[in-house]
């Protein structure tokens, strides 16, 4: 089964291709040559219908024609005939034209005013027939009709016609009308001579000019025929006209059937109007069509089994030098054989082969270059290993070194300002001692509060290490609580805004804009002498901006402060956490600070 899975061999792959070819090629031939034997057939069986039609009416209407000669034959023989005296002699010219053509039911000879003379029937004769329509027809000229369409006139056979004639004198004047009344008993099994007696399927019918059946089965004998095209709706007119070519109806009864149609002709100077009409069902006109599709059907599929056979048997012989190869590659690949089995040949394969031998001599010669490779590699590896660790070593000590920069930070913030307060208010003391030494209690107890402020701020510095309340809460409440304290501790007016997005920032760069927050509002506090204080935090285009902006007495930025590290430490920060730090100030014009930070999206989540 691993063989004919077009997955896994390419050989099966060809072979399915061309049966799956050889299949639809078939089919399509088989259907297009079926289509076209089944067309010829079917128009050759409606040609032959056609001709047999024709055929037909021709019997038939030479038939009539020779019937209505001799009934105008007799004309001349009746004219002397009609004298009172020898009206005897009438019979006997009817024996002789019956016995010639038995058809004849009887036959009659009428006066001028339509009186019955004589008639091989002597029922008919002394009858006033002058409103007849053979007697009106027969004294203008040959006439062909029926004259009698009730059950008895057919009890004995099929009514094909009756005929009359006008009997004229010497001077060629009309003086009287000959009819015959005819019944052709032979003319609905007609189409036996002309068609397979071993298939009667084929029906004749005769019809007048109105479509009325006078020759056909007796369920349909003087009625209308009533078949309606296939394409056309069942309330189309049922009047019956030559059809040419033959065309498909379809029956009351459901039944489909082919029509072909003549005109039925008794002499030039004869027109009755009537048509002969051959049918034949559907079923036997594409029944032979049929059998020759399915045989050229089944000859197309067993013509192409025989192709795939075929194609199969060469398909297998030519892959098989190239499965040889596939299973000397997967052998060579597997570790179970050292070289290729390059085959005979300057063909595709001997050429892949001798490619493949020479890429695997190759790649040999790589592994070998690689193993060497590979050896240098680890030995490099080791030396970058204890490089990389001499360069942990240091990271680690940079990072005690940021650490203690951190606290020194912290330190100048909390412990620094205090201590230097401190000894501002003990130099102070010193002075006071001195000169006033009354007030030195009063000033005592402001370097104690002092004091117990500075070891606030330190426990308070000391917290802040310990737990992240910016990141608990976002910058945006942890500002607002810092600029509530420096209002209520100075009692500077101010304002502090901030926007949604900007408040919940708390990632670890949050505790830094805080601590650098927090040391622009010390400075003010001691240095600024400001009336009004504004803190704005707010993001734009993905920037964090922090602005904080007094109206004091301003500093010269550029000027130094020996042993004043706010700013150094300010600048240190905002470079820690890539930030953009911006002080804008001048005696006696105010100073703003603004730090902007550049921060992702996600960084704002709540």
């Amino acid at each position: 089964m691993r063989s004919l899975d077009p997955r896994r061999s390419l050989a099966a792959a060809a072979m399915w291709l061309i049966i799956g070819l050889a299949a639809a090629f078939s089919i399509a031939a088989a259907v297009w040559v079926g289509g076209i034997a089944r067309a010829n057939l079917t128009e050759q069986h409606i040609r032959r219908l056609s001709l047999e039609t024709d055929q037909l009416s021709s019997d038939l209407g030479q038939a009539l024609a020779g019937r209505l000669d001799a009934i105008r034959a007799t004309g001349p023989i009746l004219q002397t005939a009609m004298a009172p005296e020898r009206r005897g002699g009438l019979r006997e010219v009817f024996s002789e034209l019956t016995r010639a053509y038995p058809q004849f039911d009887w036959i009659a000879v009428a006066d001028l005013h339509g009186i019955v003379l004589s008639a091989s029937d002597a029922r008919l004769t002394g009858i006033d027939l002058g409103s007849s329509d053979w007697y009106v027809g027969g004294s203008k000229g040959p006439w062909l009709g029926v004259i009698d369409r009730s059950p008895s006139a057919r009890a004995d056979g099929a009514t094909l016609g009756d005929m009359a004639a006008p009997v004229r004198d010497a001077t060629g004047q009309v003086v009287g009308v000959i009819a015959a009344h005819l019944s052709w008993r032979r003319a609905p099994y007609h189409p036996e001579r002309l068609t397979d007696e071993s298939n009667p399927a084929t029906q004749a019918y005769v019809l007048d000019r109105n479509g009325v059946v006078l020759i056909g089965p007796d369920p349909l004998r003087n009625r209308r025929w009533n078949g309606v095209p296939d394409e056309a709706a069942p309330d189309t007119p049922g009047r019956a006209e030559p059809i040419s070519p033959p065309q498909f109806q379809r029956l009351p009864d459901g039944r489909r059937v082919l029509v072909s149609r003549a005109l039925l002709s008794a002499g030039p100077d004869v027109s009755a109007g009537w048509q002969v009409q051959l049918t034949e069902p559907n079923d036997r006109v594409f029944q032979r069509a049929r059998a020759v599709t399915y045989q050229i059907f089944w000859v197309a599929m067993c013509l192409g089994a025989a192709t795939a056979l075929l194609g199969v048997l060469g398909t297998r012989k030519l892959t098989g030098r190239l499965q040889r190869l596939a299973a000397s590659v997967a052998a060579v690949g597997q570790n179970e054989s050292e070289q290729l089995e390059i085959p005979a040949g300057a063909d595709e394969v001997a050429r892949l082969a001798r490619a493949f031998a020479k890429i695997l001599s190759d790649l040999r010669a790589e592994r070998l270059e690689l193993q060497t490779l590979s050896n240098e590699l680890e030995r490099r590896v080791a030396v970058r290993t204890r490089e990389v660790e001499r360069l942990a070593e240091e990271s680690r000590y940079a990072a005690i070194v940021r650490e203690r920069l951190k606290i020194a930070r912290d330190l100048h913030d909390t412990l620094a300002h205090s201590m230097m307060a401190l000894l501002s208010e003990v130099r102070f003391l010193r002075r006071l001692h001195a000169r006033e030494p009354d007030a030195v209690a009063e000033e005592l107890v402001r370097a104690e509060d002092l004091a117990r402020k500075g070891l606030q701020e330190a426990r308070s510095a000391i917290s802040q290490m310990r737990v992240n309340a910016v990141r608990d809460t976002g910058l945006g409440p942890a500002l607002s609580r810092e600029f509530d304290r420096f209002v209520d501790r100075t009692g500077t007016a101010g304002e502090f805004s901030a926007d949604t997005e900007s408040a919940r920032f708390g990632d670890e760069r949050a505790e830094t804009l805080l601590r650098m927050a927090q040391e622009a509002l010390r400075n003010i506090e001691r240095h600024s002498r400001a009336s009004r204080v504004s803190v704005k935090l707010e993001t734009r285009d993905a920037l964090l901006e922090l602005r904080i902006e007094d109206n004091g007495v301003g500093f010269d930025a550029h000027a130094p402060h020996p042993e004043h590290y706010g700013l150094v430490g300010m600048r240190e920060q905002a470079d820690l956490i890539g930030a953009e730090l911006r002080i804008d100030t001048g005696p006696q014009l105010g100073t703003r600070i603004t730090v902007t930070l550049r921060v992702a999206p996600a960084a704002f989540a709540a």
